[in-house]
Parts: structure tokens; sequence; C-alpha cells
């Protein structure tokens, strides 16, 4: 979920040039509860409440003829449902809900799409890695944390007490998300649909989720980013137990790289968290800067052998208490998705201890 985005490491020094680059906010401020704010033609911004740290989540609506297409849902609570009711009390026209796009598999963007399938008999439209990532992760509701997990954790050093906890909360996924329909409509990277009066094409990122899906809108000069770009704080960007060997960061760094190419500097972008804004290209730029600036800390710290709790003050703004559970498990998922980095790249090797804990160094 989102709220991860917290404590993903400090974007770097200060910037000489941010007087001169910084990000347009071209409206005044979201719209209110229940109402919508037109931010192009026929594109309404939607603000939905979240129950997390980051207490909110910008869904749009995109006049599809017949209905509205609605991107993203939030999640699923019974205030979101009452919001959505305010929504279409006091919606311009009383056209229903013509289809789902879903950017990517997180509660906060997929939770209400059940519902909405469900309530207006309509599709789901989504990324193939996202859907059925989505539908594995709901399979463990209820499920025992497996063994392959809690040793990935012990492994780099959690106290019995964070692991225990782990335990405890493992299987909660799913009870912030409807149930999902059980076919969908796969979008797929470049690929160019029609909502309404105009094409839009799928550009597909990847780091912060397994397939996340951004919409390029050519003809308003628009691109809804979800969590792929977002004005003031970054993704989180994490290594699960999963797939303990991933290098989602190799695939968030390629993505900035891609965005930058694909889609041009002037377009007004529409993310899932802060605000409308301009400045595509100097946001991807500071992202990139400021995390190649992470990776050179780590190197420093890497100088001698650490555990992965012992980097976490090379990475991140705020202190990360053991004891916090929360952000303990967001802090160790980008510290390790910056290891595996830098380990398959050749600069970091990792050691086993006499503990039974890992312990990382920089390749001298």
């Amino acid at each position: 979920m989102l709220r991860r985005a917290i404590i993903r490491p400090m974007d770097g020094q200060p910037d000489p040039e941010s007087a001169e680059k910084a990000l347009i906010y071209p409206f005044e401020g979201p719209p209110a509860r229940g109402d919508t704010l037109e931010v192009a033609p026929g594109v309404r911004w939607i603000r939905m409440p979240l129950p997390y740290t980051l207490n909110h989540i910008n869904l749009y609506g995109i006049d599809d003829g017949e209905g509205w297409a609605l991107v993203d849902t939030g999640t699923r609570t019974e205030q979101s449902a009452e919001v959505w009711r305010e929504v279409f009390a006091n919606a311009p026209d009383e056209r229903p809900v013509s289809r789902v796009f879903v950017t990517h598999m997180h509660p906060d963007h997929v939770g209400m799409a059940g519902w909405f399938t469900r309530r207006f008999g309509i599709r789901l439209w989504m990324t193939r890695g996202e859907y059925m990532n989505c539908r594995v992760m709901l399979g463990d509701t209820g499920r025992e944390a497996p063994p392959e997990a809690v040793a990935f954790y012990r492994q780099i050093g959690w106290s019995e007490a964070a692991v225990e906890h782990y335990r405890i909360r493992f299987g909660n996924f799913g009870k912030h998300i409807h149930a999902m329909p059980d076919s969908y409509r796969r979008l797929q990277d470049g690929e160019v649909i029609r909502i309404g009066a105009h094409d839009w094409q799928v550009v597909v990122g990847n780091g912060h989720s397994p397939e996340h899906a951004c919409l390029y809108c050519p003809d308003l000069k628009l691109l809804i980013s979800g969590d792929q770009v977002l004005p003031r704080i970054s993704s989180n960007v994490s290594v699960h137990p999963t797939e303990p060997d991933a290098n989602p960061m190799q695939d968030w760094m390629h993505s900035i790289d891609k965005l930058r190419r694909v889609i041009p500097a002037d377009v007004l972008v529409l993310p899932a968290h802060g605000e409308v804004f301009r400045g595509l290209h100097v946001r991807l730029d500071k992202l990139e800067r400021g995390q190649n600036i992470a990776f050179d800390r780590l190197r420093r710290t890497l100088a001698q052998p650490r555990k992965v709790s012992e980097m976490f003050g090379a990475l991140f703004a705020r202190a990360i208490s053991s004891e916090d559970y929360s952000l303990l498990g967001m802090a160790t998922g980008e510290t390790m998705a910056c290891l595996n980095y830098l380990m398959q790249r050749g600069e970091v090797r990792r050691m086993m201890g006499d503990d039974g804990v890992y312990v990382y160094q920089k390749v001298a």
C-alpha cells in the first residue's frame, strides 16, 4: 500500500536548481469530499479518504460517452462506500460507471473494484501481472505465515517479537479488498484504448508493483500516473519473501528512464497522491538523482560489514524503530531492494554471520 511511501529514501541534498525547476500546481487544491473537479475536458478529479498514515488517494473519472470510466477505486471501507455515494449524488450528470481501470494491485487502488463491477455490471481493466498477483495474495487470507517467509526475516536480523508480529498479521492483505471479479480485460504496455472521445496509451512501469499501468492521452496532454510518479513523496520499492532475489530497484530505475522517453515533459500529471502537477521530467530527474545519492550513501556505509538494520540511517530520513513494525517492514523491504540492486551489479557481497544473520559489505 502506498502509505509505505512516507519512508522512501531521502531525495538527497537541496537542489540548487529547484527555484528554477519547481513543479507547478495549477489548481488551488483538491476537490472537497464527495465532489469532483474538472482538470481537463471530460476528466474529473476525485479525492477519497484512506484509513492510513497517508490519508487520501486521488481517483479520476473520464467521460466515456454513455457513462464514466473510473481510474482506481479506493480501499474497501464503509467510509469509501459513503463517499462514493456522495460522489454519485453530486455528479454533473446521471450517467452510470461504464468500466473500471485499476493502475495496480495495492488495496487503496483496487479495494472497491469488485464492488463497482458487481454494482454496475461492468468490466475490470487491469494488467495481467497486477490482476494475477492480487488474486494470489487474496488467496493468502487466513493462512499461516509460510516457513520460508519466517526464515527470510530471521536471516536479515528481525527480532523474535517482530517475526511474531509478522506471523499474526500475515494474510491481512484481503481485508481491504472486495472480492475480485473472476474475469477481467487485460491492459498491455503500448496498447491504445479509446475512452470516450480520446485515445489513451497504456504505459507500464515496474518496481513499486509488478506491472503498474499509467494512462497517457496525447490529445489532452494528460498522464494518469498512479503511484509511478508522485509529486512530493516517492513510492516504496521493496523486496518481499516470496521473491527474495528480486531486483525491483533496477525495474524502478528503468521505468524512470522509460517514462522520460515515452511521455513529453509538458503533460499535466494526475498522480494517485498529492496534487495534480506539471513538471514530469523535473520530477523524474529528481527521483533518479535522489536514488543515486542514496546508493552512494549505502556504498560508503558498506565499507564495513553491516546488517540490514544498520543501514537504515543511510537510506531514510527518519529513525526506524525495531518496535514500529509497520515502518520496520517497509524499511526492510526497501533496504533489501537497494542491496539486491548493488549485489546484482557485483558491488556488494553477502555473508552469513555466526548468529545466522546476513551481513553485507562493499566489494573491494
